[in-house]
């Protein structure tokens, strides 16, 4: 039976970035924090890190999701621990994205050992809950219990890998808030039929902020995401995937990202993913060689005769995210619908 009063929060989320989001875009412009359009030919600066109102929507309905479990349904130990956890690390992440923001991607932003170690920070709070179950499944060997190694290595190494390769897959208008809202809307399902509402609800706050957000993100755009959105889309993965326990189909449903990470180490993490401007609208390659999906998009289109543009990018990699989790829900089907 469905709770009507959980669409609470999230609906907050979702009016809450929605509406605050027009000020912080107006505020940008008047202090400079623009970015240029790099995929338009000619556009006026774009208002910057605007994922900030998302982070924002998405932390007061977190805290109304708390106030109805302790005020209405006086559960005081039902999960709060964890939720507390998350919602801290989520937001160290953003504000070591915003940091990295400031200091501006076009000037290398935060050094890459200092983004590395301030990410391993942000995995402090599920490492002191002891987050997760610390045993795993292998073939031929069974289950395999690693105590104090998966708390202390793999919940950081999980949260770290999962924060920076989402960013690489970004720098088009609305992609990357809607690759989030896709990954976070398919594990939040994932955790409703594996017995985790909880973070179902946690999870949506984040879709439906991320929602919101897409309204002035999408292509032509009035605000960019920044990294102060981008790392806590990341962190929320790996962690919703660590809290609920369902890391190995979290992993799948990341398949387009590994596959980004891998194109990019071929460009020696230097080649940019943007494409290359054209009067009509469309985009061609920017390089030579293939060194992100986004560029991949770009290729298959030219081949088939498919005008490419930036919209028909995101639609792609939109795409593609979607059928992997498809797949993804087939091949675990067993592990999710109980």
């Amino acid at each position: 039976m469905i709770n009507y009063i959980l669409l609470i929060p999230i609906l907050v989320s979702f009016f809450i970035t929605l509406f605050f989001l027009p000020v912080w875009i107006r505020k940008a412009k008047q202090i400079g924090l623009v970015w240029e359009d790099m995929n338009k030919l000619q556009s006026e600066k774009v208002s910057g890190s605007g994922g900030v109102m998302a982070l924002g929507g998405f932390t007061i309905g977190i805290l109304l999701f708390v106030a109805y479990r302790v005020f209405y349904l006086e559960s005081y130990n039902s999960h709060l621990i964890e939720i507390f956890a998350l919602l801290c690390s989520v937001l160290m992440l953003g504000g070591i994205g915003f940091m990295d923001d400031l200091f501006g991607w076009q000037h290398g932003g935060l050094s890459k050992r200092t983004r590395i170690i301030l990410v391993l920070f942000a995995a402090i709070p599920l490492v002191v809950i002891n987050a997760g179950k610390s045993s795993i499944s292998l073939p031929f060997v069974g289950s395999l219990e690693l105590g104090l190694i998966y708390v202390l290595v793999f919940i950081p190494i999980g949260i770290l890998g999962a924060t920076v390769t989402f960013n690489f897959l970004a720098g088009y208008n609305g992609l990357e808030a809607g690759l989030g809202a896709i990954l976070l809307f398919s594990l939040s399902v994932v955790a409703l039929f594996t017995g985790n509402s909880w973070i179902s609800v946690v999870g949506l706050c984040m879709v439906f902020s991320l929602l919101a957000f897409l309204i002035f993100n999408y292509s032509p755009a009035k605000v960019f995401p920044g990294d102060v959105i981008t790392y806590p889309i990341g962190g929320m993965i790996a962690i919703a995937a660590i809290l609920g326990n369902f890391e190995k189909i979290a992993i799948f449903f990341f398949i387009p990202f590994i596959l980004e990470v891998g194109l990019k180490l071929r460009g020696k993490l230097v080649k940019q993913s943007f494409g290359m401007p054209g009067k009509d609208g469309s985009l061609r390659l920017r390089y030579n060689e293939i060194y992100s999906l986004n560029h991949l998009a770009i290729y298959l289109m030219q081949k088939y005769k498919i005008k490419p543009t930036e919209k028909k990018v995101v639609w792609a990699i939109w795409a593609f995210q979607i059928v992997i989790v498809l797949i993804g829900f087939f091949i675990f089907r067993k592990g999710i619908f109980l």
